[in-house]
């Protein structure tokens, strides 16, 4: 029993908290706890129901030494009622034996009663105690589950954070092969410039080609009256 009350004492104080806080798994850690105390409590009622018991078999004892006692009594008078001073005599001797007797009943039933009441008094603390650390457990459930939820998002977030980057990345390389496009185009269009103005160099330069027959021409012609 000292076992017992030791390991409630333990798991009822604050320190159960330090402890919680040292375990891995809070969650499995309290589990193991209430099912160590389940089993103890199956004990202490075991053993309250003994001291209960013992509890009622000394009021039993007691209450038939009493009305041994009672009934003594009365068999004494009924013999001297009917004139048999040696009969009382004899019932009263017995009375007085079972009144002797009597004095240790009453003494084994006090302590009896009292050994059940604290029994049973420390039998409902430790019930209540255990529905506490039950509601604990529950509490402590909630939270591990909210924060493993939280763990999720947050690696989520990680996830979706790491996702923003490649998307950041993505759109550098897109403006630079933009960037690439119109430095192309802005060529392509000087190149066209360039080859324009080639060409137009041709043109005036063959007009002149066709000016100067056209002058010769005439020059000839002169010369040969024409």
């Amino acid at each position: 029993m000292a076992n017992i009350l030791k390991r409630f004492g333990d798991i009822m104080s604050a320190n159960i908290n330090a402890l919680l806080d040292k375990a891995e798994d809070p969650e499995k850690m309290i589990d193991k706890y209430i099912r160590d105390i389940e089993e103890d409590m199956r004990n202490v009622k075991a053993e309250t129901a003994a001291v209960m018991a013992a509890e009622t078999k000394a009021k039993r004892e007691l209450t038939e030494c009493q009305d041994e006692i009672a009934k003594m009594q009365r068999y004494a008078e009924k013999a001297l009622t009917a004139g048999n001073e040696g009969d009382a005599r004899r019932f009263l001797e017995k009375k007085g034996e079972l009144t002797g007797k009597q004095a240790g009943l009453q003494q084994a039933y006090d302590l009896a009663a009292a050994n059940a009441a604290k029994m049973r008094e420390m039998h409902d603390k430790l019930e209540k105690d255990l529905e506490g650390l039950r509601a604990k457990r529950d509490s402590i459930r909630a939270k591990v589950a909210v924060a493993k939820t939280q763990e999720k998002l947050n690696k989520m977030g990680t996830s979706v954070s790491g996702a923003g980057e490649a998307m950041a990345a993505f759109d550098r390389m897109e403006a630079k092969a933009d960037r690439m496009l119109d430095e192309a185009n802005a060529m392509s269009e000087l190149n066209s410039d360039t080859d324009s103005i080639d060409d137009l160099a041709a043109k005036y330069e063959g007009n002149e080609q066709t000016s100067s027959v056209d002058d010769e021409l005439a020059a000839l012609k002169a010369k040969m009256g024409l």
